[in-house]
C-alpha cells in the first residue's frame, strides 16, 4: 500500500467516525481514533501519521496501538521524531514490563491486580503511567479481560496505586452478527465506567475513557459512548497471514 492509499483510507475512517458521532448525537471530535499497527512496518505507520497532519479541524491526533511489546519497542524507536502517543492494546507478560514501560504511554490491558502492582513497582520515581482495566464483557473464552462482576473491585484497587493513573476501561466486543448483543456489551462497560467514576473512590475521577469498537462495530461502540475506537485493517489493509 502506498502513501496515497493510507491517506485516503485514513480520511475515510475519520469520515465514518464523524458520521457515527452525528448519528449518536455526540459532539464532533469526541471520539479519538487509535490505529492498531500490529505487523505494520514503521515506514507505513509514519505515512499515516504524516497524513494525519491534514485531519479535520476539531479532531485530535491519532493514537497508535501495538499488540506486542517487541513491536511497540520498534515502533517507538523508529517514530521517536514524531512523538506519537503509543498504547499497548495486547497482553503484557510480567517479564516484558520493563520493555513496555520504555515504549508506551498507556497500557490498556490491565486485567489483574498483580499486573497493575508490577507496573506500579517498576515505574521510575516520579512517573505516573496511564492504564485502563480490560474487561471481557462478552464472556467469550477466547477474549482477554477481567470478568465484568470482578471489574469494579479491580478498578478501585488500581485507582489506589499512586504510580498509575486509571484513565478508563477497554474491551473487545462480542463476536456476533447481532448488533443488539454487541451494543449490550458496550452498554455494560459504560455502566461500569459510570459506577466507578461515580463512586468517589481514590484514583477513579479520571477513569472516563472507553476504548471499545473496531472496524466491524465502531458505530455501535460510538452509540454506546466510546471515546476511543481501535482500527487497523480499515487504514492499513488486511494483515498478512501469521
Amino acid at each position: 500500500m502506498d502513501g496515497t492509499d493510507v491517506g485516503a483510507r485514513l480520511a475515510a475512517v475519520r469520515a465514518r467516525i464523524s458520521a457515527a458521532e452525528q448519528a449518536a448525537g455526540r459532539a464532533p471530535g469526541s471520539v479519538r481514533l487509535l490505529l492498531a499497527t500490529k505487523t505494520v512496518p514503521p515506514s507505513v505507520v509514519r505515512t499515516a501519521l504524516e497524513a494525519d497532519a491534514d485531519r479535520p479541524a476539531g479532531t485530535r491526533p491519532v493514537l497508535l496501538g501495538e499488540n506486542r511489546v517487541q513491536e511497540a519497542t520498534v515502533t517507538a524507536a523508529e517514530l521517536a521524531d514524531l512523538a506519537p502517543e503509543l498504547h499497548l492494546i495486547g497482553p503484557l507478560q510480567s517479564n516484558k514490563v520493563n520493555q513496555a514501560l520504555r515504549a508506551v504511554c498507556c497500557v490498556e490491558t490491565v486485567a489483574t491486580l498483580e499486573l497493575a502492582e508490577r507496573l506500579a513497582s517498576r515505574c521510575e520515581a516520579g512517573r505516573v503511567l496511564d492504564v485502563m482495566v480490560q474487561v471481557n464483557v462478552s464472556g467469550e473464552p477466547t477474549k482477554a479481560g477481567v470478568p465484568p462482576q470482578e471489574a469494579r473491585d479491580l478498578a478501585l484497587a488500581v485507582g489506589r496505586l499512586s504510580a498509575l493513573r486509571l484513565t478508563g476501561f477497554m474491551t473487545v466486543g462480542a463476536h456476533s452478527a447481532d448488533q443488539a448483543v454487541v451494543r449490550s456489551g458496550y452498554a455494560d462497560l459504560r455502566a461500569l465506567r459510570d459506577a466507578v467514576v461515580g463512586s468517589g473512590a481514590p484514583g477513579t475521577a479520571e477513569a472516563v475513557e472507553l476504548s471499545m469498537g473496531m472496524s466491524a462495530d465502531l458505530e455501535a461502540a460510538v452509540a454506546e459512548g466510546a471515546s476511543i475506537v481501535r482500527l487497523g485493517s480499515a487504514v492499513f489493509g488486511s494483515r498478512p497471514p501469521a
